[in-house]
């Protein structure tokens, strides 16, 4: 990508899943990486890498010196990783920490790392099920747990940043994201219980997917403060779209009818706005829905 050629990109979490497989690509695309993160194993493909943290305003500062763009994927990416009020914190420090010190120095883009999570339903504790189909970024929200809390908050500190530095932000609300092993080895989980990909709409990305996303988004002519529904086509349970609905969701309404196995995620939006479209999927064959589910 021509913007990227000889672009200084901060990359915060770059030892992560995701991290690593995006420094390589910018690193591919011409971009110069510092990578921060609180690990130095494994040693993401950087020319200069960090060791730090990212609540760490002296860290962010010494990270952030000379980029010409950011991308911020450091959080802890799962309630039961670590005590609540670790998690909330650790994710909403780092993602005002990354975005008020970028915004203050002046640089123009930055990605962050969201979650379909936002909206609450795919970890609450209660019963639930989404109000529409396919899910979009105004779906009502329900959270029950202090990691969606946290990234639900981070697109408000993304449209803060915004508002106050004139910072443009792309926040990528990921599904899961994995290596093709790992998508196989959830659709062979979705396979047995298919109800339980429901507030999730049954989507996923492949981590090659996600890396190109951040770097479309940090070349894309967007301005203000977007978040972006990211997803492969297809879903990654076996089962045609709407057999699942019918079985599992009955009550919520469809805004439209879905195709074989089309992902019920409103995906026009990062097509149209940032040029993204998926070009991963795993290998799953499309079968009847059992009758014990209808």
């Amino acid at each position: 990508m021509k913007q990227l050629d000889g672009a200084r990109v901060l990359l915060t979490g770059a030892s992560g899943r995701i991290g690593t497989v995006t420094a390589a690509h910018l690193s591919e695309a011409g971009a110069a990486v510092t990578a921060l993160s609180i690990a130095e194993r494994p040693r993401p493909e950087a020319d200069r890498v960090i060791v730090g943290d990212t609540r760490s305003p002296e860290d962010v500062a010494a990270a952030i010196d000379g980029a010409d763009l950011v991308v911020h994927l450091a959080a802890i990416p799962h309630p039961d990783m670590a005590p609540p009020h670790e998690v909330y914190a650790t994710n909403v420090v780092s993602t005002f920490n990354v975005l008020a010190q970028a915004g203050a120095a002046g640089v123009p883009r930055a990605v962050v790392a969201g979650s379909i999570n936002a909206y609450g339903l795919p970890m609450n504790v209660h019963e639930t099920t989404p109000a529409y189909f396919p899910l979009d970024t105004a779906v009502p929200v329900d959270i029950a747990d202090w990691y969606s809390l946290s990234k639900h908050q981070g697109e408000s500190t993304a449209r803060m940043a915004w508002r106050r530095w004139g910072i443009d932000v792309v926040t990528l609300r990921f599904p899961h994201v994995n290596g093709e092993e790992g998508l196989l080895a959830q659709s062979r989980a979705l396979t047995e219980d298919p109800r339980a990909g429901l507030c999730e709409a049954w989507s996923y990305l492949d981590t090659r997917d996600a890396a190109r996303a951040i770097a479309l988004s940090l070349t894309a002519d967007t301005a203000g403060a977007h978040a972006f529904l990211l997803a492969a086509d297809r879903t990654n349970a076996p089962y045609r779209t709407e057999e699942l609905l019918d079985a599992f969701a009955s009550g919520a309404p469809r805004l439209r009818r879905f195709v074989g196995r089309e992902v019920p995620v409103d995906l026009t939006p990062a097509r149209e706005l940032i040029g993204f479209e998926a070009r991963h999927e795993i290998p799953v064959p499309t079968l009847d829905l059992p009758a014990r589910f209808r």
